[in-house]
C-alpha cells in the first residue's frame, strides 16, 4: 500500500523567495512546491500539503500556534503515515519540544525541518533536508510500524530528538545539535536508523493529543554582578508559576545570601524553579559543589541534562495539567516523559 505523508508548511526560510526589487525574503505559495522541488515526483508515495495562512515567521511562534499545529496533526493523524513540518529555524527547537509533550504515545513520525537558504536558491540546503525528512517520515519496519515514532528535527544529514535539540549556528548548514543525546538517524549514502536510541510507544494504545499549555513561565540567566532588586522583582511577578534558571557549569550559582533567600521565598510561594546549565553539553549535578547544594536547600530542582527549550515547554505542559499543584509539577519535572532527560 502506498505511503502517505502530510507536509505542513508553517513558515520559515525554506519557503521564501527573494523579492527582485527589494532583495528581501518573502513567502511564496507552498502549493507550488513541486515547481521548486521536482525530485518529489520520484517518490512512490502520496504527499499532501497543508499551509498556514499567513506563513509564520518563527520569531512570532507562540503556544497558541503550537496548539493549532497539534490540532492539524491530530485531525489528520489516521490519514497519514507520517508528518513533515517545515518551520523557521530560530524557534524550531521550542516547537519540536512542545509538540513532543502535546503528542502522548506518538506512533508516527513528526519530522521538523527547514533550511538556512530558501529552497529556490541554487545552493539551498532545503532540498536535501526536505527530501530526506519525507523519506524518514514514511519509513516503516518489517511489521509495518513507523521506524521513528518520535518528534524529531532533521538537518544536515541527522535526525535528532526534538526535545533534546538546540540551534547551534545562525550561518552553518549544520544548524542544530543534540549535545546530550546521540542522533536517532544518520543519512549519508544510506539512511542508518539507530533503533536502540528511538522511543518505543505502546502500539496497542492510540496517540493521545493535548491542546493546553500554561505559559506563566520565564527564563533568566545568572551572571556575575546580577542585581538583587531585579531578581526579587522577577520572583514576585504576579501569576508567574515557574522559572527556568540558567546557572553556571554543573548547576552552580553565586552564594549570595540574598539570592538563596529569594529563591527559597519563591519556592515557598509555590513557584517551580528549575536549574538548567548554561553549558551546551553536560548536566546539572547539584550535589557536586557546595554552591549547587545550597540551591537544592532553597527548593530549586535539577533540570538534569535538559535543554532550555525542553524545560520551558515541559513546564508549560505540566502547569496546564496541574494548575494548582506545584509539588506534582516538581515531581514530574524529574521524570522523563518523552525521553527529554537522562534518568
Amino acid at each position: 500500500m502506498q505511503s502517505k505523508v502530510l507536509l505542513i508548511y508553517t513558515g520559515g526560510t525554506i519557503g521564501m523567495n527573494r523579492n527582485p526589487q527589494t532583495g528581501a525574503l518573502e513567502p511564496f505559495n507552498f502549493e507550488h512546491l513541486l515547481l521548486n522541488v521536482p525530485e518529489l515526483r520520484q517518490f512512490d508515495m502520496q504527499i499532501d500539503t497543508y499551509q498556514f495562512h499567513p506563513p509564520i515567521d518563527s520569531s512570532d511562534m507562540s503556544p497558541r500556534l503550537w496548539t493549532d499545529l497539534s490540532h492539524v496533526i491530530a485531525d489528520h493523524y489516521t490519514d497519514y503515515d507520517g508528518f513533515v513540518v517545515l518551520h523557521g529555524t530560530d524557534t524550531m527547537a521550542y516547537t519540536a519540544s512542545a509538540l513532543s509533550y502535546m503528542m502522548e504515545n506518538l506512533t508516527k513520525p513528526i519530522v521538523f525541518t527547514g533550511s538556512q537558504l530558501p529552497i529556490g536558491q541554487l545552493r539551498t540546503d532545503g532540498k536535501e533536508n526536505l527530501i530526506t525528512s519525507i523519506e524518514i517520515a514514511a519509513a516503516k519496519d518489517a511489521d509495518g510500524r513507523a521506524m521513528v515514532p518520535e518528534v524529531g528535527i532533521y538537518f544536515n544529514g541527522h535526525l535528532l530528538r526534538g526535545n533534546r535539540t538546540t540551534k547551534q549556528s545562525a550561518d552553518e548548514f549544520n544548524a542544530f545539535e543534540s549535545f546530550n543525546y546521540p542522533h536517532l538517524v544518520d543519512a549519508g549514502v544510506n539512511i542508518s536508523y539507530h533503533q536502540q536510541r528511538i522511543l518505543k510507544p505502546d502500539w496497542s494504545k492510540p496517540m493521545k493529543p493535548h491542546f493546553r499549555l500554561d505559559n506563566n513561565v520565564i527564563i533568566f540567566s545568572l551572571f556575575p554582578g546580577i542585581r538583587e532588586d531585579l531578581i526579587r522583582h522577577i520572583i514576585h511577578t504576579p501569576n508567574l508559576k515557574a522559572i527556568v534558571m540558567r546557572t553556571f557549569g554543573s548547576g552552580n550559582a553565586p552564594q549570595s545570601p540574598w539570592l538563596l533567600s529569594t529563591l527559597k521565598e519563591g519556592t515557598k510561594n509555590g513557584k517551580v524553579i528549575v536549574n538548567i546549565s548554561q553549558c551546551m553539553q553536560g548536566k546539572v549535578e547539584m550535589c557536586r559543589y557546595d554552591t549547587g547544594y545550597h540551591l537544592q536547600e532553597a527548593g530549586v530542582i535539577s533540570g538534569r541534562d535538559s535543554t532550555v527549550e525542553s524545560a520551558v515547554t515541559k513546564l508549560m505542559f505540566l502547569q496546564s495539567h496541574y494548575p494548582d499543584d506545584p509539588e506534582t509539577v516538581r515531581q514530574m519535572m524529574a521524570q522523563s516523559l518523552r525521553g527529554e532527560i537522562t534518568i
